[in-house]
C-alpha cells in the first residue's frame, strides 16, 4: 500500500472479492522526511478496517536501488531503477512478510495480469495499454508468481478512479499519478549531483566526438547522456546527431547520424526465462526494449559466457546498455534480462 490511487483501489477489489486484506507498506524513500504517503496508506486501512504494518526498509532501497542508479550513470550506462526494484526488492520482501504472516495470497496495485499456463505462472499485459506494467516484472520468480494476485489487471486508469469514486473515496479517486521515477521524479542530473561525494570532480566537461573519434565539441560531463539522446546536446551542426556511444574512461560521448545508431543485435545478462523450450531459437518472440509501446521480433539464442543473444528481424535503434528487455508471446511474459552491449 504505497497510499496511492493503484494500491488503495487494489484493496477496495480484495475486500469485495472476499477476501481478508492485510496491508503492508514499504518505506522506501522520504524526501526531507516528508511521510504523507504513509499516512494516507493508514488512513484507508483504517477506513477499510484492515490491519496495516509499516515497514522501514530505506536501508535496503538506499544499497539495492539508489546506490545501483547513482553507479549505472557513473559507468556509461542507463539504469532501469523501476525493472530492478520489482524484481530484486519489493516483491521479495512482500512474499517474504506474507510468509512470516502466514498470509496465502500477495497483491499489488498493478496494471498487469498473471494467469498459468501449461503448469507455470506467467504475468501479462494489463487490458490498458497507456498503463500496462508487465514490462517490470519478467524477472519475477515462480514461487511468487503463484502466490500472486493483481486486482487492476483487467481496468483502465480510468476505472479505477471510478472505482474509488463510487466507494466513497474521492481522495483517493482523484489523486495524481506518480511520474518517473519515485525518489527521482524529475531530471535526474541535480539528484546524480547531489548523491555524488562532496568536493569530488567525477561529473566534469569533456569531449564530444564523432565516430572517427574527430572532436565534434565539448559536453558537461559523460554521465548526463544517455545513448539514443538527441535534445539538449549543445551542438550546433547542419544536420541531427544522436548519442551512439558512452566512453567513461575517457569521458568520452560519441554521436552520430540517426542511420547510424541502429543495431541488429544486442547481448543481455542478468536473464529469465520461465521456459527456455519456448523462447530458445524461437521466431515468435516480441522483444520490447522500452516500457511504452515499442514491439520487435527478434531470435534469442544462447553464447558461451552466460549471456543471451537477441537477434532483431529489423535493426532496433538505441540500444541502450543498462536497460532491460521484455520477451513476450503475444501478451505473456516468458522472460527478460539486461542489456550489457
Amino acid at each position: 500500500m504505497s497510499g496511492g490511487t493503484d494500491s488503495s483501489v487494489a484493496v477496495l477489489l480484495l475486500q469485495e472479492a472476499g477476501y481478508e486484506v492485510t496491508g503492508v507498506t514499504f518505506r522506501f524513500w522520504e524526501e526531507d522526511g516528508k511521510g504523507e504517503y504513509l499516512e494516507d496508506a493508514k488512513e484507508l486501512a483504517a477506513k477499510t478496517g484492515i490491519q496495516h504494518y509499516a515497514l522501514d526498509v530505506r536501508g535496503d532501497f538506499q544499497r539495492e536501488i539508489v546506490s545501483y542508479f547513482t553507479n549505472e550513470y557513473l559507468q556509461g550506462r542507463t539504469p532501469v531503477p523501476c525493472v530492478r526494484c520489482n524484481n530484486l526488492l519489493k516483491w521479495r520482501l512482500l512474499y517474504e512478510e506474507a510468509k512470516r504472516l502466514q498470509i496465502e495470497y500477495i497483491a499489488t496495485g498493478h496494471y498487469a495480469i498473471v494467469r498459468e499456463y501449461n503448469g507455470l505462472h506467467y504475468i501479462h499485459a494489463g487490458m490498458d495499454p497507456d498503463k500496462d506494467q508487465s514490462f517490470f516484472l519478467w524477472g519475477l520468480e515462480q514461487p511468487v508468481l503463484r502466490r500472486m494476485i493483481l486486482p487492476l489487471g483487467k481496468y483502465t486508469k480510468v476505472q479505477v478512479r471510478e472505482i474509488a469514486a463510487k466507494k466513497g473515496f474521492l481522495k483517493i479517486a482523484s489523486k495524481k499519478d506518480s511520474m518517473g521515477v519515485c525518489f527521482c521524479p524529475g531530471d535526474y542530473r541535480p539528484f546524480l549531483l547531489k548523491m555524488l561525494p562532496p568536493n569530488q570532480k567525477i561529473i566534469r566537461p569533456g569531449n564530444f566526438v564523432d565516430e572517427s573519434g574527430q572532436f565534434i565539441g565539448r559536453h558537461k560531463g559523460y554521465p548526463f547522456y544517455t545513448i539514443g539522446q538527441r535534445r539538449k546536446l549543445g551542438v550546433q551542426l547542419n544536420y541531427p546527431v544522436f548519442v551512439k556511444d558512452i566512453i567513461p574512461e575517457k569521458n568520452m560521448v560519441v554521436l552520430a547520424k540517426e542511420e547510424n545508431i541502429y543495431q541488429q543485435t544486442m547481448f543481455l545478462k542478468e536473464w529469465r526465462l520461465h521456459n527456455p523450450e519456448e523462447v530458445i531459437g524461437q521466431k515468435n518472440i516480441i522483444v520490447k526494449i522500452r516500457y511504452k509501446k515499442q514491439h520487435n521480433y527478434g531470435i534469442i539464442s544462447y553464447t558461451e559466457n552466460d549471456r543471451l543473444k537477441v537477434t532483431f528481424d529489423e535493426p532496433v535503434a538505441a540500444v541502450a546498455p543498462g536497460q532491460a528487455a521484455c520477451f513476450y508471446i503475444e501478451d505473456r511474459v516468458v522472460g527478460g534480462g539486461i542489456i550489457e552491449k
